[in-house]
């Protein structure tokens, strides 16, 4: 069975008072903020695709993670970890 890879795209809108919430948060604090915290959030899919393993390799690094963190190299093909 072939393996399959997927990118999802999420937006979180949040709803502050006093200041804006943005750069230099974690998700971590992002989700307390929204769910124990003075904010009000929301979070929307903005887009979900299957993509190939070459596909994959590529945004993993453009995302600044290494390929192998699926078990892939550069270039999409499958690491034998053994």
């Amino acid at each position: 069975m072939a393996r399959k890879f997927y990118r999802t795209v999420v937006s979180i809108e949040i709803l502050s008072e006093d200041e804006p919430y943005g750069d230099g948060r974690t998700l971590e604090d992002i989700g307390y903020a929204i769910t124990e915290g003075h904010c009000s959030g929301k979070i929307t899919t903005a887009s979900e695709a299957e993509v190939t393993a070459p596909e994959m390799a590529k945004l993993l690094v453009a995302q600044g993670s290494d390929p192998e963190f699926f078990q892939l190299d550069e270039n999409g093909n499958e690491v034998d970890d053994s």
